[in-house]
């Protein structure tokens, strides 16, 4: 069990190579973390080619020297398995351990994570280094905590090559048993797809035409589990030699192709690598849906900010730097949503390399006349005043579904039309927030019973087990909202035949017979409210089967038939949002939804964010901040509270500047509906 008490207050920190730089830098940089307020540094991420320099012969002299420094200096250590990356004699002995693309095209030697995951070479090499570190710093008195590889995925997350072909297959037959069962769930009697042997079956890789749709799900699944794999195999080694220490890899938030609620079950902790694009004006919800998502992948439980920038990053066709005070406002947006830790990538921004224009702690101009330093030094002194933050959780009334599984499926080609489902969900997230909800992303088959309202922005694959669990919840008083193309496949990608919605039309009140597809330029109105707004993309032509129609459409050839709907369900109400809303009119939805469920609710500008946590000693945290670069808020509240944590009256009416942070303490549970925001 991860126990944050291990550390000395709030985790901060950064990346530290002190490969790239000379020994006579070491000392320096000991001494300027301690003036930074540095107590964890993730070590020897990208190490290997150091460590090991020949095949089993290993140099760690230069390692003990950081670790002692780090250790005297007040600075414990995150240290890393270092087998993010092969060094060159790998690839140069083992040519093909370099993984091969979807095209056949195997990659070469100058990058990182140049591996496949399948190769028996690798998995003994990354066996025989994890073996070898986790030996020697077993017993070191900065170690901490372990960080395995890193950012699993990032770049690598599927492999075509022979020796994962072979893997396939065996995860294949593990799954089906036998071959007809294989050919049941994957409708090969279409297109003369039938297999009569296991070795006739090959990765999706490129072909004439499209892949069977089973086959291309089975593919994402296996490549998730199959770098799961290599993670375990590290883990497993850790625990036995080190089982006092607790071990992370770095999550990146929503990453396509792996399944981190699966991921995340084999974690102590639950860390992020989060890189939000500061110039975007949507910046701390694009941050605040990852947080959420991170927290709620640990169950609840606090997680570490692991990787960010202080300023700019290097790897966006325009990089915008983070101007004073947002690298602040963002971090105390992690805080409020859990975090316990608060690192950066990295340490010093590097001389050389790919990322030599990556932002650091300690910036090419040095510390003197760095504005970042000064802003991230002042946080430093910030963090050691908040350690209360740690015992605090965030409570949530409301969760969205979210499932892995199906954003692979949606994403398989041939469908009706293409729907971007991170855009999705963050419209949706969006206006979840602007309604001042702390959220909760939960899986199918998670725990729903904590919750007054379960949020489907869209699940086009959902099995009948996912159907009887969202029943169950709506009949025992849950309110439900499902977006549109939601219930359309099984878990083998079949449809669900007899009426769009499948599991979910008795709940629901409808079935849907078509989709209207609109063109780009195209648009329909519905009327909702009494008002109409225009509905643009995707309309579903659904029909009412005891669901009462909120909203409908205005034109085209089922002008008059429900875009909005909503339906008593058990003891319950379930709602239907059948097109893509614009913005106010999907939060007004959500708003009778919460409504119905009885969940206090404010509005906020779209620059405000506002999120609760609770204390263990039954006390309460606002914390409230402004996300805008020129406008001033002004937020009225309860009164009684407190300001954190210097423990002033907070009164009842405070301006916050742009890029401003509040932290209210109240001595009992503060209605959101009580709080007021609005900006100049």
């Amino acid at each position: 069990m991860f126990d944050i008490r291990r550390f000395d207050g709030v985790i901060y920190g950064a990346d530290y190579n002190p490969e790239q730089w000379p020994r006579e830098v070491w000392p320096e940089d000991v001494r300027l973390m301690g003036e930074a307020g540095v107590n964890l540094v993730s070590l020897g991420i990208f190490s290997w080619a150091l460590l090991e320099r020949a095949e089993g012969e290993f140099t760690f002299e230069w390692l003990d020297e950081v670790m002692d420094l780090l250790h005297a200096g007040g600075v414990d250590v995150n240290l890393a398995t270092a087998t993010a990356s092969p060094p060159p004699w790998f690839s140069l002995k083992y040519p093909d351990s370099r993984p091969v693309t979807v095209d056949g095209v195997r990659l070469e030697v100058g990058g990182r994570q140049l591996y496949c995951p399948s190769h028996p070479a690798l998995r003994e090499g990354v066996a025989r280094l994890t073996r070898a570190v986790a030996t020697r710093y077993a017993g070191h008195p900065a170690l901490k905590l372990w960080h395995i590889n890193n950012e699993y995925g990032c770049h690598i997350d599927q492999c075509y090559c022979e020796h994962c072909a072979r893997r396939f297959r065996a995860w294949l037959e593990a799954r089906y048993v036998t071959i007809d069962a294989l050919n049941d769930a994957w409708g090969t009697a279409f297109w003369s797809q039938r297999y009569t042997d296991w070795a006739e079956i090959q990765p999706p890789r490129r072909a004439p035409t499209y892949a069977n749709p089973t086959q291309q799900l089975d593919w994402r699944r296996f490549s998730s589990d199959n770098i799961l794999e290599l993670h375990t195999l590290e883990r497993g080694i850790l625990t036995e030699i080190t089982p006092d220490v607790p071990a992370t890899t770095n999550f990146l938030g929503f990453l396509p192709g792996l399944d981190y609620f699966r991921w995340a079950q084999e974690e102590d902790v639950v860390s992020l690598d989060a890189y939000p694009d500061p110039g975007q004006p949507d910046s701390h919800l694009e941050a605040g849906m990852v947080f959420d998502l991170t927290r709620s992948l640990g169950g609840g439980n606090r997680w570490i900010l692991m990787e960010q920038a202080t300023s700019a990053v290097n790897w966006r066709t325009r990089n915008a730097p983070k101007a004073p005070g947002q690298m602040r406002m963002l971090n105390h947006l992690a805080l409020a949503k859990g975090a316990s830790g608060i690192m950066f990538f990295q340490w010093r921004a590097s001389k050389a390399g790919a990322e030599k224009f990556h932002s650091g702690l300690v910036q090419h101009v040095g510390t003197e006349r760095s504005r970042v330093w000064r802003e991230v030094t002042a946080f430093g002194a910030e963090l050691k005043t908040l350690t209360p933050l740690l015992d605090a959780r965030v409570p949530a009334r409301v969760a969205v579904m979210f499932d892995w599984h199906n954003w692979w499926a949606l994403n398989i080609d041939s469908k009706p039309g293409v729907i971007p489902l991170l855009p999705l969900l963050g419209r949706w997230y969006a206006a979840l927030r602007t309604l001042g909800q702390n959220v909760d992303f939960v899986a199918p088959g998670g725990d729903l019973g904590g919750y007054d309202v379960v949020v489907l922005p869209n699940l086009y694959l959902m099995d009948d087990t996912t159907g009887a669990d969202l029943r169950a919840f709506t009949e025992r008083g849950g309110h439900l909202i499902a977006g549109y193309f939601t219930g359309v496949v099984d878990g083998q990608e079949h449809i669900h035949l007899g009426g769009y919605g499948g599991p979910l039309r008795d709940v629901l009140g409808l079935w849907v017979e078509e989709w209207d597809v609109l063109l780009p330029g195209q648009t329909n109105t519905a009327t909702l409210n009494g008002a109409q707004v225009t509905v643009t993309d995707w309309c579903d032509v659904l029909h009412l089967d005891g669901a009462e129609a909120v909203a409908t459409y205005d034109g085209r050839y089922y002008a008059g038939q429900a875009a909005v709907t909503r339906h008593a369900s058990g003891q319950g109400q379930a709602w239907y949002v059948g097109t893509e809303l614009p913005a106010d009119a999907l939060r007004d939805v959500l708003r009778g939804v919460l409504d119905g469920a009885g969940v206090p609710h404010t509005l906020l500008p779209a620059h405000a964010d506002l999120s609760a946590s609770a204390l263990p000693d039954g006390t309460q945290l606002l914390h409230v901040l402004n996300a805008h670069p020129h406008e001033t808020l002004t937020l009225t509240v309860p009164s009684g509270g407190t300001l954190f944590p210097d423990g002033g009256d907070a009164g009842t009416r405070i301006g916050l500047p742009p890029y401003g942070v509040t932290l209210i303490h109240y001595p009992y549970a503060v209605q959101i509906s009580d709080v007021q925001v609005s900006g100049t």
